[in-house]
């Protein structure tokens, strides 16, 4: 009999743990799937109304969409649209949003799991940027600038990065074989 009674161990769908939006702080509202890509409407699931310069507590002002590439589901880019609240002081009339750090840096157009996803491809799946940005639904220079800051904060500003070197070896070897142009590269190992 289809559709009686779940089966024994399965739990209701949860879209916000599927597409572990849960590890960002945010929550599903709402979806809409269009051919070329996924939408998801989420909201901050912390409310975030105390005021960051006094104390004292904000009331809701209005709200604001951010948007953010995230990991693609299955072959279609997602899509996330951030409802955000804002704050008034009651106190002085500060202004603030919600915390999104969780999800993302700030200014960024991908989700901490969006870029994830876009390191994973590149190092292990040896994708081009032209198709992690594709996979992601933005332009390449953002998928590009996304990838390039991550891998300067997590290996070029690691002051611990030369600890365990002992030796440094240098070879050249000829990277292009044209008749103009640069076709010598420099490799330094470890």
């Amino acid at each position: 009999m289809h559709g009686a009674t779940p089966e024994a161990g399965f739990a209701r769908a949860d879209m916000t743990t599927f597409c572990r939006l849960d590890e960002l702080g945010l929550e599903v509202t709402g979806q809409r799937l269009t051919p070329d890509h996924a939408v998801l409407a989420c909201r901050v699931v912390n409310s975030d109304q105390w005021c960051r310069r006094c104390g004292c507590e904000g009331t809701p002002r209005d709200t604001v969409t951010r948007r953010l590439a995230h990991e693609p589901l299955g072959r279609r880019p997602t899509i996330l649209h951030v409802t955000i609240r804002r704050y008034r002081c009651i106190n002085r009339g500060h202004v603030w949003r919600q915390d999104t750090t969780k999800a993302a840096e700030p200014r960024a157009k991908l989700s901490r799991r969006g870029l994830r996803w876009a390191l994973e491809a590149i190092v292990c799946q040896h994708l081009t940027i032209a198709r992690v940005a594709e996979g992601l639904g933005v332009a390449w220079t953002a998928a590009n600038d996304a990838v390039l800051a991550e891998g300067k904060r997590v290996l070029i500003d690691d002051t611990g990065r030369f600890d365990d070197v002992t030796a440094i070896g240098v070879d050249e070897h000829v990277w292009c074989h044209i008749r103009r142009g640069d076709k010598y590269v420099t490799v330094i190992m470890t």
